[in-house]
């Protein structure tokens, strides 16, 4: 397969405060905007990187918060800054991947849209070109194609999408599957009982369709939404761009893709799934960042300086900032030091960081958010 797939538009929205990897994420500089693998390229830099080799910078196309715009445009020199569009408010993803794909089809009617979450890490570039440049066959086929990520643990962090049988009618796509059904985050002894099927996969948000496609499905599911994007749409190239995108965007429901489309479309039999065997994270948490680094459970690794950080009869992760951390007899611990804010917590627990972000915006902490 070539490297450069030629219908295809890569959409990110690039959006969310990564609670769970506070106090270094935070409202005002999230996950995304972040290097969390000792790379020098943030996660944001890295989706640009593995998409730019298949749809080139220009039909590449962010969405994000009004703070971090500038942030955002910064990041991606590369890519036009008419690309790079800041939403009035957070409506999910549905909203943000929606009216950029009627943007797209206004201009090129017969578009493939790729989505492709902004915080994610992925390992082997090779098999996840591979990936996509089948679900761009899934996707022309008529199908909505989601790439499930070949499970490594029976995790509880991520969703499920079960594969159902071979869509071999789909030319160029060996890999292509049909979904039976998308499932939330279960519990642990479900988990391991999709582990051992073997017809599961994780869910990772990417997805890929022809524009009209798309936009088809969602108006049959949520037409009021249709509608609103579509006369955004409609302004965008106008004066009345700014006023239409005020008054229309607050009443557009607040709901994910997963919800708005891939659920009910695949109960009808209109999803596809590739395999996607590449080497994926969403560095979700401490303990995701930490295998992120190579830190295995019983080693020690430091996000900083070196030598700001020692660890003494024990293991674990530390983030510093320029003070002396020391870590004595615990293992697999946590501990990010930043300059108003100290967790110390485990990686079995690193899931529940969150739990203290809420604890400080209900006592109403808002400058530790």
């Amino acid at each position: 397969m070539s490297a450069h797939v030629p219908s295809l538009h890569a959409i990110i929205p690039a959006g969310g405060a990564g609670t769970r990897l506070w106090p270094l994420s935070r409202a005002a500089r999230p996950k995304f905007l972040l290097d969390l693998d000792g790379s020098g390229r943030s996660l944001l830099q890295q989706t640009r990187d593995r998409l730019v080799p298949l749809v080139g910078a220009d039909r590449i196309t962010v969405v994000t918060g009004r703070q971090h715009h500038e942030a955002v445009v910064a990041q991606l020199p590369d890519v036009p800054s008419r690309n790079v569009v800041a939403e009035p408010s957070p409506r999910d993803s549905m909203a943000a991947i929606g009216l950029m794909t009627a943007l797209i089809r206004d201009r090129e009617p017969d578009a493939v849209v790729g989505s492709f979450a902004a915080d994610h890490l992925v390992h082997d570039q090779p098999a996840f070109a591979s990936a996509v440049e089948q679900a761009v066959q899934v996707a022309q086929a008529g199908f909505v194609a989601t790439i499930g990520i070949e499970p490594t643990s029976p995790s509880t962090a991520y969703g499920y999408v079960e594969a159902g049988a071979p869509l071999s009618e789909v030319p160029g796509a060996p890999d292509a599957t049909t979904v039976r059904r998308f499932v939330e985050k279960p519990p642990a002894d479900v988990a391991r009982d999709y582990l051992r099927s073997g017809d599961f996969r994780w869910n990772a948000g990417m997805f890929v369709s022809r524009a009209d496609v798309l936009l088809d499905h969602l108006g049959a599911q949520l037409p009021r939404m249709r509608e609103g994007l579509d006369e955004i749409a409609a302004a965008w190239d106008t004066a009345a761009r700014d006023s239409t995108l005020s008054r229309v965007w607050p009443t557009l429901t607040k709901i994910a893709i997963d919800h708005a489309i891939a659920e009910p479309v695949a109960a009808q039999g209109g999803i596809a799934m590739l395999r996607g065997g590449f080497g994926w994270t969403d560095v979700g948490d401490f303990d995701a960042v930490a295998d992120a680094l190579g830190v295995g459970r019983g080693e020690s690794g430091v996000v900083g300086a070196a030598d700001d950080a020692v660890v003494v009869d024990g293991s674990g992760l530390v983030v510093t900032s320029g003070r002396a951390v020391s870590v004595v007899g615990l293992t697999d611990v946590v501990v990010v030091d930043t300059p108003d804010a100290v967790l110390v917590t485990t990686r079995d627990r690193a899931q529940e960081v969150k739990d203290a972000v809420e604890h400080w915006r209900d006592a109403g902490r808002t400058d530790l958010l």
